[in-house]
């Protein structure tokens, strides 16, 4: 008999309408002052091939084609990516894809991955393949833009209970963490549907020295750092974020 296998957490938190329910507050404004920052930073060329990897339901990557670049949006969320797909254009295209696999080789300018959407596995191997998979994506020279949270601030301020109320919807939410993840666990209580479930996040407490070791293992160089999406300096104590800016070498 085979073992019994389960879905990882991702595969189903992502999926479910209380996520986007949960996070529908996320700053669309400063989301998108990053990309204008990171964009006048980088000045990438005309119709430059930009892969938005974890993207959700699209959000950014609409954003990102807006400003003229050629942008394929991929995320592992069968259901986002066919709300995503809707707003298909010309220069804006969507796909359901694992991060850990590879869409088309040699094929990106840049690669991004916003919003702290890496570190979900169990284990840091599956971290190497998924940047590895980044590495075999780009072209020569190519950059990757990765915006992890600020591990040691998150730990240091990590509120341990809370709970809100959206649109009827009951969320019980905890917080703590092991030797190795910050794990958010989410009750949810939706009367109006009958629906009552738990769901986790477990994001890896990936540090900067990791991102070091990991980004020149795979081929990188690390071009950048900032703890901020205004792009200021990355301040282990206090920075809200961790961006990286690597290159392919």
């Amino acid at each position: 008999m085979q073992p019994t296998t389960y879905p990882a957490w991702f595969e189903t938190w992502f999926n479910s309408p209380y996520y986007h329910l949960l996070y529908q507050h996320r700053d669309e404004a400063e989301a998108q002052h990053f990309i204008n920052r990171l964009s006048d930073y980088l000045k990438p060329t005309e119709n430059a091939k930009i892969l938005d990897l974890a993207c959700g339901k699209g959000r950014h990557a609409r954003y990102i084609a807006q400003l003229g670049y050629q942008v394929t949006g991929a995320d592992l969320a069968s259901e986002s990516i066919a709300y995503a797909k809707k707003y298909e254009t010309s220069n804006l295209h969507f796909v359901v894809q694992d991060m850990r696999e590879v869409i088309e080789p040699n094929k990106f300018d840049y690669v991004f991955n916003f919003f702290t959407s890496f570190g979900y596995f169990e284990n840091t191997a599956e971290n190497m393949r998924t940047l590895q998979a980044i590495h075999t994506q780009l072209k020569n020279d190519g950059i990757l833009a990765l915006d992890f949270f600020n591990t040691q601030k998150v730990i240091a301020k990590l509120v341990a209970y809370e709970e809100k109320e959206i649109s009827g919807v009951f969320f019980f939410i905890t917080r703590r963490t092991t030797a190795h993840h910050i794990i958010k666990t989410i009750s949810v209580i939706d009367e109006a549907h009958h629906f009552r479930g738990t769901f986790e996040e477990r994001v890896q407490s990936l540090t900067l020295q990791w991102f070091e070791t990991a980004l020149r293992q795979t081929g990188f160089t690390l071009l950048n750092t900032w703890g901020s999406y205004d792009l200021q300096p990355y301040y282990p104590a206090d920075s809200d974020r961790l961006i990286l800016l690597a290159q392919k070498k």
